[in-house]
């Protein structure tokens, strides 16, 4: 009998597990509300994580993996980092032979570069559009597999809920059409979710507001275990738009960019003061908290304000305008300025989340037949991740889960359908048509506006007791107002889960009474190894529950 799987989410982890699964002859339902090229993964800059050793620095595997769990603060999941850093080197041979254009050195090598919290050369890159290079090459090889008939692609579709059986094994999904709003349910052998981070929590941040969080907070309440959700990484150097943070990719810094402010009317190159020996290439956690001391701390903001200067002008132009292309035009398209001759003002901004969907080194969760993986999967990264390991830990996902899936017997009888949960769902959007009569609801866009500006305030750079209390407690009050969508029934459920991420998130940082990567508590500052442990959220009897378990366990089924 043929295997089949759904996959929730195209973006590059979605894309190689489906990618690989129908190479070994699984049939693949790919699930996405837009289509792959309007992804995240087209936004990632700076490049690809591999010990290729092309530059004479005798880098090695092991030295990728050491970096990898210092960065983490120790908290990865050893096992699952270990294979990632030992399969990298392969994942850049595979791209390259699926046509990804990177850029090449003199000896036609793929060439690499230096980036954060790491000594050697040893980011992959094409440009300063690395996501968008790869992401052609596996979406270019998955139209490949949908012509075959191995790959059935569904674009438009948004997750409502998960299909699970008595013994709360996973047997399928419901899903919504976006455009028309037909509810329908899907049964697959397997379902792995791809559906990244959860940006909406925090409104106006780097990434893609397709990448909302909703299925993350669905799965919690559906049993789903959540890991490490206090880690929200700042990314060091972000600028502000109308519209959004927008990133400027660690690679300005990994070809030399500085950061400086001005004290006493001088130029003070801060990083290079504190950290001599690596500077502004120090991983994102301490780069972000030296940017937060000088603004607050010295108070020595660029014009009193929250920013400071990353500096490309001392490089050759060339460097600038193709290297790093995408920089120069995100500066003179949104801020009118010319890298080349102008300081770029720079703020930490959220970037990434290290926590999510809790996962063993097998991408395994803790329901039966279910496999998260990309940014929405919590294993690789500890308290925080390297840049450059996120591209390789989304494709790195694909090829563990598709590997898995070639080994693991099926059993499951999914001529059976499982018609309690679509008809809760229908019941639900009814439910929901009835409360939309009502004219004294408030704005659905009030509500996320309120959400981030309790997240924005709470869980920043660094956090208290008394301000995560009182974010739980704005938290609680949101959740007894009667919402108007403004005719959509996605924004209505939407709300749910958003307020779901982020009371975990507050009560994760409440319960980690240390200081540790991206988690730092001014009344707690010292890292206390009594949490040297993955912080494990999970409903009980509809309650959150908070606890710290063993980075290495395996989910056992």
């Amino acid at each position: 009998m043929v295997k089949e799987i759904i996959v929730i989410g195209a973006g590059l982890a979605g894309l190689t597990c489906s990618v690989k699964s129908a190479s070994k002859n699984i049939h693949v339902k790919l699930f996405s509300p837009v289509q792959s090229e309007r992804s995240q993964s087209v936004m990632a800059m700076g490049g690809i994580n591999a010990a290729l050793n092309t530059k004479g620095e005798d880098d090695s595997v092991n030295e990728h993996y050491t970096d990898t769990i210092n960065a983490g603060q120790h908290i990865n999941n050893h096992n699952a980092v270990e294979k990632l850093t030992n399969d990298a080197p392969e994942i850049i041979d595979w791209l390259s032979r699926l046509g990804t254009s990177f850029t090449r050195d003199d000896n036609g090598n793929v060439d690499i570069r230096y980036f954060g919290g790491q000594k050697k050369m040893r980011t992959a890159y094409a440009g300063a559009r690395t996501g968008k290079q790869i992401l052609t090459a596996i979406n270019t090889e998955c139209r490949k597999w949908e012509y075959k008939d191995k790959i059935k692609r569904y674009v438009g579709w948004r997750f409502l809920s998960l299909i699970l059986d008595d013994n709360k094994v996973c047997r399928g999904v419901v899903m919504i059409n976006e455009n028309t709003e037909e509810i329908r349910d899907f049964y697959a052998d397997f379902v792995v979710i791809a559906s990244g981070g959860m940006n909406k929590v925090f409104g106006k941040i780097s990434g893609s507001l397709h990448n909302d969080g909703f299925v993350t907070g669905k799965l919690l309440r559906q049993g789903v275990e959540l890991a490490n959700m206090e880690m929200i990484q700042y990314h060091p150097t972000t600028i502000e738009t109308p519209v959004k943070r927008m990133l400027i990719t660690e690679a300005a810094r990994g070809e030399g960019g500085r950061l400086y402010t001005l004290r006493n009317c001088e130029k003070w190159y801060f990083m290079e003061e504190w950290y001599p020996e690596q500077g502004a290439l120090m991983p994102r956690d301490v780069v972000s908290r030296s940017i937060y001391r000088v603004c607050h701390e010295y108070g020595l903001g660029i014009d009193g304000e929250n920013k400071v200067y990353l500096d490309l002008t001392h490089l050759d132009e060339k460097t600038v305008k193709i290297k790093l292309d995408e920089v120069y035009d995100v500066c003179m398209n949104y801020l009118n300025l010319d890298p080349t001759c102008e300081p770029i003002p720079i703020y930490p901004g959220v970037h990434y989340f290290m926590g999510g969907i809790r996962t063993d080194d097998a991408h395994k969760t803790n329901i039966e037949n279910l496999f998260a993986i990309g940014e929405c999967s919590s294993q690789y990264h500890g308290a925080n991740r390297l840049g450059g390991n996120s591209l390789l830990g989304a494709i790195h996902g694909g090829w563990v889960v598709a590997e898995q899936l070639e080994e693991i017997q099926c059993e499951n009888d999914n001529s059976k359908e499982y018609g309690k949960i679509l008809n809760c769902e229908y019941e639900a959007y009814e439910n929901w048509k009835e409360l939309q009569k009502e004219n004294n609801n408030v704005s659905s866009y009030e509500i996320e506006k309120e959400i981030a500006d309790i997240m924005n305030k709470t869980m920043g750079i660094y956090r208290t007791e008394s301000e995560l209390k009182d974010g739980l407690g704005r938290l609680d009050l949101l959740e007894t107002i009667h919402v108007n969508s403004h005719g959509c029934y996605y924004d209505y459920i939407l709300l749910k889960s958003l307020i779901s991420i982020a009371k975990t998130m507050l009560s994760s940082a409440l319960a980690r009474k240390e200081s540790r990567g991206a988690h730092q508590r001014l009344d707690y500052p010292e890292t206390d190894d009594k949490y040297l442990k993955t912080t494990v959220t999970s409903f009980d009897n509809d309650k959150l529950k908070i606890t710290f378990n063993d980075t290495e366990e395996r989910m056992g089924w």
